[in-house]
C-alpha cells in the first residue's frame, strides 16, 4: 500500500530542518536508516539512544507530508505515560498537532483495543460498558458471590480453596475457536460442567451483561470479533496503512496476537521500536512470545547511548540478557563504585552513597536531580536473611509504600507522596497520592463498582473536575500544608472535587472524622539537598538519573542475592547466556538500574558477596569503598 505523503517528506533537508528546532543531532546512519523507512521494520534501541526523541521527530515529519483525510497514522504505546511522552514530543511543533485527531489515533494497545474492536462488539450485541478496571471487577464479583442466591456452590467450594478469593478475582474471558470460555489465573478447581463451574461462569457472565469488566476481557472479546466479522481487519488496516509502535518489548502475547491478526496480512507498514533488554519479566508462561518476537533478527539497532559515557557501557553491554548489544557511550565517563558492608552498616549504606554523590555530581545538578537508591523488591518476605529489600535499607520508604497502598489517613498519604516528591519522579508521586486517595474514597461512592478515574484520565482543564483535582493535588505535595488553614482548606476542595467526580459522597464534607476530612495535618517534610529518593527499580525504567545506587536484594526464591550475582559476571566468573532463567530474571533489573545514570553508578552489597571479585573490579577502574566498620 503506498503511503499519502508528499515526495520530500522525509528528505535530508527537511528532516535536518526539523531536528534543529527540535534541538536534536543526527550524527549516526542508524539514525537515517530509521528515519526515512517508509517499510516494515523493527529498531532495537539502547538506553539513552535517543530513541523517543527520534520517533517523536519522525512523526512531527509525517505529519507535514500527510496528505490523506481519512487515512491515518496509528501510533501505539504499553503505557499511558509513554504515549504521552509522544504526544508531548510531536505537538512541540504546529504540524504534529494534526496526528491528535482524526484520521489518526495515539494511544495505547488496550486503548486502541477498546476503541476499534472491544466495545463496538459489545455495543453491537446490546450490551453496554459501564467499568473496564480489574480491581472494580474484584470488588463486584466478591459482592456477587456473597449476596448472589445462585452461587451457594460456589461460595462453599472456593471458601475451601486458598486463594478462592484470586480465582474469582481473575476470572477473565478467553477466545477459544470463536468462543468466549471462562478462565482464571490458574487451572480452576471443578469442571466446567460441574455445579461450581456452572456458577463461575455464570457470575462472570452476568457481570459482562451488567457493563463490569476485567482489562484482559477486552482482548479476548476484540479477538471473537475479529474472527466473526474477518472483514473488520481490513477496513482498520486501510484506516492506518502506517503503524508505530513504541515500547515494543512489554508487548505481551495476547497484544501481539491481537495486532498481528489487524495488521500482519502485510499491507500496512509496521515499525516497531523498543528495547528488549529492558524488558521486565512478569512471570507470564514461557510460552509468552512477546521478547521472543521483538526484534527481527534483521532489526536496525541504535547501539550509541548519549546518556552515560564508555565505563557505564560496557558493563551495561555485559547485562544484556534478550539480545546481546554491544552499547557504545558517548556521554561523560562517570564513575562506577562499589560499595561493601555488613549486617551491623547497613543503616550507612544510602548514607555513604549520599556522600559520594556529592564527590562526583556537580551540586547545581544535584539540586535538581537527586540521587536516587533503587532495589528489585520493597519489602522482606519470610526469608531469614538481611538486608533482603529496599524497605531494610531505608525503613522509611516502607513505612511510605505500606501508606500508599492501604487506608490510612490523608495525612499519612501526603507525607508519603512529599518524601517522594522530587524533579523525574513527580509524575510517580501524584500518582501515587491520588491513587491512595481513590482506594480511601472508594467505599463512600455512589457506585462503588465505579472507583474515581486514574490520574492519567483527569482533565487538565482548570475549568473541570479533572482540572481542579489536578492542582488540589500539587497544592498538597508543593505547599505549606503543615498549616492549619491551609490543610483545612485543600481538604474542602479536595471533598468538593470528589464529589463532582464522582456524582455524590456518602459522607458530610464538614466531618472532620470523615475519610478525607482535616482531622490531622503531616508536618512538614524537610530535606537537604543531595538528599536520596528511593524506590523499586521497575517504577525508574525510562528514568534519567545524575547518580544511581542500586541495591543487593534477595531473589525471589530467597536464595540468591541479585547485585551480587551481577558482580560475578561483571568480574568475568560466569557466563550470562548460560545461566538459569531466574538468574536473568534478576540481571535484566539490573539492567535497567544501571543504565539511568548520567555520573555515578554504584553499587552495593554484603563484603562476603563481593570479596572475591573486588580485585578484578578494581582493574576495570571500579572504586571500592568498604564502609563496615573496622574490626
Amino acid at each position: 500500500m503506498e503511503l499519502p505523503l508528499t515526495p520530500d517528506t522525509l528528505s535530508k533537508d527537511k528532516a535536518e530542518t526539523v531536528a534543529a528546532e527540535m534541538g536534536l543531532t543526527l550524527p549516526h546512519q542508524e539514525q537515517w536508516d530509521f528515519l526515512q523507512s517508509l517499510h516494515t521494520m523493527d529498531l532495537q534501541a539502547a538506553p539513552g539512544s535517543g530513541k523517543t526523541s527520534l520517533v517523536g521527530l519522525k512523526l512531527t515529519l509525517l505529519a507535514q507530508g500527510w496528505t490523506s483525510a481519512t487515512q491515518g497514522v496509528c501510533v501505539l504505546s504499553h503505557t499511558n505515560t509513554a504515549k504521552d511522552e509522544i504526544k508531548q514530543r510531536i505537538t512541540t511543533a504546529t504540524a504534529g498537532r494534526r496526528f491528535l485527531g482524526y484520521p489518526h489515533f495515539i494511544g495505547t494497545i488496550q486503548s486502541f483495543t477498546h476503541t476499534f474492536l472491544a466495545a463496538p462488539a459489545i455495543r453491537g450485541q446490546g450490551g453496554r460498558i459501564v467499568v473496564v478496571d480489574d480491581a472494580a471487577y474484584a470488588a463486584a464479583a466478591q459482592r456477587m458471590l456473597m449476596k448472589g442466591r445462585y452461587y451457594a456452590n460456589l461460595r462453599s467450594t472456593l471458601k475451601h480453596q486458598q486463594d478462592g478469593e484470586r480465582l474469582l478475582s481473575d476470572a477473565h474471558f478467553v477466545c477459544d475457536g470463536g468462543e468466549l470460555n471462562v478462565v482464571s489465573y490458574r487451572r480452576l478447581p471443578f469442571r466446567p460442567e460441574s455445579k461450581s463451574g456452572e456458577e463461575f461462569a455464570a457470575l462472570k457472565r452476568r457481570l459482562a451483561w451488567a457493563g463490569i469488566f476485567r482489562f484482559q476481557d477486552m482482548y479476548a472479546i476484540a479477538e471473537r470479533h475479529l474472527i466473526r466479522a474477518p472483514h473488520l481487519a481490513r477496513a482498520i488496516s486501510s484506516r492506518f496503512p502506517f503503524v508505530l509502535l513504541d515500547e515494543m518489548q512489554d508487548t505481551d502475547t495476547l497484544q501481539q496476537r491481537l495486532l498481528d491478526k489487524v495488521f500482519g496480512s502485510g499491507g500496512t507498514v509496521v515499525q516497531r521500536v523498543g528495547d528488549v533488554n529492558q524488558r521486565i519479566f512478569s512471570g507470564r508462561p514461557k510460552d509468552d512470545i512477546g521478547a521472543a518476537a521483538f526484534p527481527s533478527p534483521m532489526a536496525t539497532e541504535l547501539p550509541v547511548s548519549r546518556r552515560f559515557g564508555g565505563r557505564i557501557a560496557e558493563l551495561a553491554s555485559e547485562l544484556t540478557v534478550h539480545r546481546r548489544q554491544k552499547i557504545i557511550g558517548a556521554g561523560l565517563d562517570g564513575t562506577v563504585a562499589l560499595l561493601l558492608f555488613d549486617e551491623q552498616s547497613v543503616p550507612e549504606v544510602v548514607p555513604a552513597f549520599e556522600r559520594l554523590a556529592a564527590e562526583m555530581v556537580p551540586e547545581d545538578l544535584l539540586s535538581t536531580t537527586p540521587p536516587r537508591v533503587l532495589g528489585a523488591r520493597k519489602r522482606p518476605g519470610e526469608a531469614q536473611r538481611f538486608p533482603q529489600s529496599v524497605a531494610c535499607y531505608v525503613p522509611e520508604f516502607d513505612a511510605a509504600a505500606k501508606t500508599s497502598g492501604t487506608h490510612g489517613s490523608l495525612a499519612d498519604l501526603v507525607w508519603a507522596a512529599r518524601t517522594r516528591w522530587a524533579p523525574g519522579t513527580s509524575r510517580e508521586a501524584a500518582t501515587d497520592l491520588w491513587d491512595g486517595i481513590r482506594a480511601m474514597a472508594r467505599p463512600y461512592l455512589p457506585d462503588q463498582t465505579t472507583p474515581l478515574p486514574p490520574l492519567i484520565r483527569l482533565d487538565r482543564s482548570p475549568a473541570t473536575a479533572g482540572g481542579r483535582t489536578r492542582a488540589i493535588l500539587l497544592d498538597f505535595l508543593t505547599g505549606p500544608v503543615e498549616k492549619a488553614g491551609t490543610w483545612d482548606a485543600l481538604c474542602a476542595r479536595l471533598a468538593v472535587a470528589i464529589r463532582d467526580l464522582a456524582g455524590a459522597v456518602a459522607w458530610d464534607l464538614r466531618d472532620t472524622s470523615a475519610p478525607l476530612g482535616p482531622a490531622a495535618r503531616p508536618a512538614a517534610p524537610s530535606a537537604r539537598p543531595g538528599t536520596s529518593m528511593a524506590g523499586t527499580i521497575q517504577r525508574a525504567k525510562g528514568e534519567t538519573h545524575a547518580a544511581t545506587l542500586i541495591l543487593d536484594c534477595l531473589g525471589r526464591t530467597g536464595q540468591k542475592y541479585d547485585v551480587g550475582q551481577a558482580l560475578a559476571f561483571l568480574a568475568g566468573q560466569g557466563e550470562l547466556a548460560r545461566a538459569s532463567e531466574t538468574v536473568k530474571q534478576a540481571m535484566q533489573l539490573v539492567f535497567v538500574a544501571a543504565t539511568r545514570p548520567t555520573h555515578l553508578l554504584a553499587f552495593a552489597t554484603l563484603k562476603e558477596h563481593a570479596t572475591p571479585h573486588v580485585a578484578a573490579l578494581e582493574g576495570r577502574g571500579w572504586l571500592i569503598r568498604d564502609i563496615s566498620p573496622p574490626r
